[in-house]
């Protein structure tokens, strides 16, 4: 049978929309001992994670890469790395998980060099005498305080303060010791096809290529890639290109004011109405109310509780 990796919001919770919460604070011990110190390999769609390890020990598992971390140590996680952690019982260090796009749109415009460090998985042993450790657990801490206190302007405050945090990753990351990327395993050869998918998927998915240009592409059959996808997703190829059409979709409706027709035209469909049937179909709800639920969701998440 073959097995499919979860997708999970934080480890053991069931995800939530990419919109819903801009980034959420805890600390290792608070996830990883009540599983034993053992996080198993799962991967998160929306969520870029940032782990500090100050004290203790793990063993990474990235795209089937496993990697010795020591503290301190600074781990990234971007969305849609496999990734999975054993723990020493001694660790500590906290842990912030934020919306990928909201970052990377914020990277766009105010530093486009944090997009290789926010998409890239890395783990990065930190020298005592760096000079830019030092900021890292204030910055963490910061972000600590503005997930408790629940008041208007959190997720700007937010938001900036991980831009800041992002900031020291890149000079870190920069430095002559840049640490190990987590790049996969030489044998891995399905989840690097899955990788390829991926990338043809991102070129083309507003052309509509069928699971058949996608195959050939790759120089596989229909079949082939299909058999992959569902070995390593649990799911069809026709199934993923959906999922792509329908996830870009989703968050031009929540980030941007663009027209459905608009959008419809964008995403490279013929006309609105033949969006909206395929959008209902894969979402049970019509664009238009979808952006108002959306939207709704992500101003009770961000006001005055």
């Amino acid at each position: 049978m073959a097995k499919t990796i979860p997708n999970y919001d934080l480890y053991g919770d069931q995800a939530s929309p990419a919109w819903s919460n801009s980034f959420n604070f805890e600390w290792i011990p608070q996830r990883s001992k009540p599983y034993q110190w053992e996080i198993q390999v799962h991967r998160h769609d929306a969520f870029v994670q940032l782990l500090y390890l100050s004290a203790g020990s793990a063993e990474v598992t990235v795209n089937n890469a496993r990697i010795r971390a020591d503290a301190p140590c600074l781990i990234v996680i971007p969305a849609g790395a496999a990734h999975g952690f054993r723990f020493s019982p001694q660790v500590n260090g906290p842990v912030v998980t934020a919306t990928q796009k909201v970052l990377e749109s914020m990277a766009t415009l105010l530093m486009p060099e944090l997009l290789a460090v926010i998409r890239t998985p890395r783990v990065m042993p930190l020298s005592g005498d760096s000079r830019h450790m030092d900021s890292l657990m204030p910055l963490f801490l910061a972000l600590e305080r503005e997930s408790r206190i629940h008041a208007s302007g959190q997720t700007a405050a937010g938001m900036s303060l991980l831009t800041a945090l992002l900031v020291q990753v890149a000079r870190i990351a920069g430095a002559p010791d840049q640490g190990t990327r987590a790049e996969p395993a030489a044998g891995s050869r399905k989840n690097r096809q899955i990788e390829q998918f991926k990338a043809l998927l991102d070129q083309h998915f507003r052309e509509h290529w069928p699971v058949e240009q996608h195959a050939k592409a790759m120089g596989m059959t229909a079949g082939q890639l299909s058999r992959i996808c569902r070995e390593v997703l649990g799911m069809s190829a026709l199934e993923v290109i959906n999922a792509r059409l329908v996830h870009e979709a989703q968050r031009e409706l929540v980030y941007t004011s663009m027209p459905v027709k608009r959008l419809a035209s964008e995403l490279g469909f013929e006309d609105d109405a033949y969006f909206s049937r395929f959008f209902r179909r894969h979402t049970g709800l019509s664009p238009t109310v979808f952006r108002a639920q959306a939207l709704t969701a992500l101003t009770d998440a961000t006001s005055v509780t």
